[in-house]
């Protein structure tokens, strides 16, 4: 691979990724830029790109931490530098790998002077050879949670802390922070996404015209990168340039009460939590002014700014597009351009009031503000009716009805029990659409697994937070200072040690044991026979599964499905990463016939069994779904689902069972089921009051003692 950069200027398109780069290069203060898009359009070669067109920087010489010398840290582990001289250098990229640890980002003792020559060192992580410079997250979405907490929070702050190992640490990390994702494979938290300043969405041009010049200049570049970048090195210098001036204007910049007013009213009317956006918005809208060359900040700046800083703020679940209304915006800063903020009147005494007066009233108009008739009082609405504000509704045929209060509302908004219907068994229902996703709260699989790294399950894995010590198993692979370091003292006087170095043995070492969360094998077996067939019952245990495959896919679970109905179980979605394939399936799933049940958990015992010899060590999470009906298989159906269940629960298999019985006389037919599983049953109004989540975590020690059990 050349060492020669992809100029910034040669890159075909992306004008908002190309903008929102250049303001955090403008103003590092912004926040940062997310970038979000699928693969292969160019995501990483911008942002490498980018480092190159930063201004120079002067160093302390010799201080591995970047220091300025003009203001140098007065926290600095390598000193305070006063009057030390400098030397310029290039900004830095520090590009951040997906399996980094976490004393690879904050720094750690520095082993080899620690064991050679028995000092107390203290090596600097990726945040400190990043200060001043640019931190690339290729794949943010893919890193551990604790990681990226620990990264933002260094953002946010400007400065690092390290306490780990016996070493105590602070140090200056202020950097323009980049981080790419592909959505399809699973998005962060929102708490996260908030911490980026500005996010922008990219996807490759559909015109043929443009596709092709995009290709003919990679090919240019990797016959010749150095030609290649030479043709541009003219526009490099002027862009370059023009990011020093927009750096020495932005102190310049004025943002005017009417600006700040139609940012705070923008971020109040999208409804975004916290005022984090708001003042992103406004830094923003103060690199854009920057960016222009201009000393005042305009409507088109806060205009361009809530695009950059507002979509993935407005997210309210995982399955929502980030977006923003643009009509909405315009009219939103356009009434806020218009409004001059009226002065306060004065309040003037009000004269004493004889005893018994209207004054004694605090309310002598029926409302908290006074309100008369055009408040909706006594006298009436607007049309001039009595008795509220808003006109009643009228029926078909012209008299009034009662409005529905909020009551109403709610109740009309909640799933209505269905009665069950049961089709002829060779009556096929068309297939309904699944109803809006939603989220559902983790739950998990009980214990402490050794899966691949993922987001659901506690397990030992290469990354998360180290717990505790032990022995090596095989050979070493993360040594625990601190611990090795302990079990060699005792022995250093019987081993003759005369220097200051450690005399360490091979019994001595001991390896980090780190707890982070796995990713399982989540299995639907879904029921999809004619007791299901109630059209709006359907559609509700479709949604349902539809959410729970959306939970299971951004934990980076693999996820798998059954259905059954007619006379045997398919298995419709082998086990595999991609919800696209499983939505899709489950979207076109037909309803009828009979109730194999215990064809459909027989052909989850043998998916599991074969899943568990491929990967032995991932676990598997078994959800059903049904009312528990079992028409399939001859008079004695019933007894041979509880076998099947029985058969289950023997293996050790985690379960829950979605019950979908419905109607004003239940039969209880699921909780049974569950029962013979040893699962939790849980019912689709309980998974939408609560989150199927909470109620397997509450009812995990009946889970725990039965897998004891088997």
């Amino acid at each position: 691979m050349s060492d020669v950069r992809y100029p910034f200027t040669a890159i075909v398109g992306m004008a908002d990724l190309r903008l929102g780069l250049l303001l955090n290069a403008v103003s590092p203060a912004v926040g940062g830029v997310l970038v979000r898009g699928e693969k292969g359009t160019a995501k990483s070669t911008m942002v490498r790109a980018l480092a190159g067109l930063l201004p120079s920087i002067t160093a302390v010489d010799g201080c591995r931490f970047a220091c300025d010398p003009a203001a140098p840290d007065p926290q600095c582990p390598d000193g305070a530098h006063a009057g030390a001289p400098g030397s310029a250098r290039p900004a830095r990229l520090v590009e951040l790998p997906v399996g980094v640890s976490e004393d690879r980002i904050v720094g750690s003792l520095d082993l080899e002077r620690a064991l050679a020559e028995g000092v107390k060192a203290y090596e600097p992580g990726l945040l400190a050879q990043a200060h001043r410079g640019v931190l690339y997250i290729d794949e943010v979405n893919l890193l551990q949670d604790h990681v990226v907490d620990l990264l933002l929070d260094a953002a946010a702050m400007g400065r690092s802390y390290v306490e780990r190992e016996g070493v105590s640490v602070r140090h200056a990390a202020r950097f323009l922070l980049v981080g790419t994702m592909n959505p399809e494979e699973g998005e962060l938290r929102p708490q996260l996404l908030d911490r980026f300043g500005l996010t922008v969405e990219i996807a490759a041009t559909r015109e043929p015209v443009e596709r092709a010049e995009v290709v003919r200049r990679r090919l240019a570049y990797d016959a010749d990168p150095a030609g290649f970048a030479a043709r541009f090195a003219e526009e490099e210098r002027a862009l370059a340039a023009r990011i020093t001036a927009a750096r020495e204007l932005l102190a310049a910049v004025e943002l005017t009460d009417t600006a700040l007013r139609q940012i705070t009213a923008v971020c109040a009317a999208f409804e975004v939590d916290g005022l984090r956006a708001d003042i992103v918005m406004a830094r923003t809208a103060v690199a854009l002014a920057a960016w222009a060359g201009r000393t005042e900040v305009l409507a088109e700046d806060v205009r361009k700014a809530a695009q950059l800083a507002l979509p993935h703020r407005r997210r309210r679940n995982p399955f929502d597009a980030p977006g923003l209304d643009e009509e909405q915006l315009d009219r939103l800063l356009e009434e806020h351009a218009r409004q001059e903020p009226e002065p306060e009147p004065e309040p003037e005494p009000a004269p004493p009031a004889a005893e018994g007066s209207q004054d004694d009233d605090p309310d002598p108009e029926g409302g908290p503000d006074g309100g008369g008739p055009q408040d909706g009082g006594p006298d009436g609405g607007p049309d001039g009716g009595g008795g509220g504000g808003a006109p009643e509704p009228s029926g078909p045929d012209g008299p009034p009805v009662e409005a529905p209060g909020p009551e109403a509302e709610e109740d009309a908004a909640a799933p209505q029990p269905v009665p069950a219907q049961h089709p002829s068994p060779a009556r096929e229902s068309a297939p309904v659409a699944a109803g809006d996703p939603y989220r559902t709260r983790l739950f998990a699989v009980d214990g402490t697994g050794r899966g691949a790294q993922g987001r659901r399950s506690p397990a030992e894995t290469d990354g998360g937070h180290t717990v505790r010590a032990r022995r090596p198993r095989g050979r070493l692979a993360r040594l625990h200072l601190s611990a090795t370091l302990r079990a060699a003292a005792p022995h250093q006087v019987a081993r003759g040690r005369s220097s200051r170095a450690l005399v360490l043995h091979k019994d001595d070492f001991r390896e980090q044991v780190r707890q982070g969360r796995e990713s399982n094998l989540v299995l639907f077996v879904v029921d999809a026979s004619g007791s299901m067939a109630a059209r709006q019952r359907m559609t509700a245990v479709k949604g349902a599964v539809l959410s729970l495959l959306m939970d299971a896919y951004q934990r980076r679970d693999k996820i798998g499905m059954i259905t059954f109905r007619g006379a045997s179980a398919e298995l419709a979605l082998p086990p595999t990463s991609s919800v696209e394939v499983g939505a899709a399936r489950l979207e076109s799933l037909p309803t009828g016939g009979r109730t194999p049940l215990a064809a459909g958990l027989l052909r989850a015992h043998e998916v599991l069994r074969v899943e568990r010899l491929r990967d032995p060590d991932r676990r598997p999470l078994l959800v059903v779904v049904t009312d528990g009906r079992a028409t399939g298989g001859g008079r004695d159906a019933v007894a041979q689902a509880h076998r099947a269940a029985a058969l289950l629960a023997a293996q050790g298999v985690a379960s829950v069972v979605l019950d979908c019985e419905s109607g004003p006389v239940r039969l209880g037919l699921a909780r049974t089921l569950a029962t013979r599983l040893r699962a939790t049953a849980v019912t689709l109004d309980e998974l939408r009051a609560d989150g199927v989540a909470s109620l397997v975590r509450e009812n995990r020690p009946t889970t725990t003692a039965s897998r004891k059990a088997a």
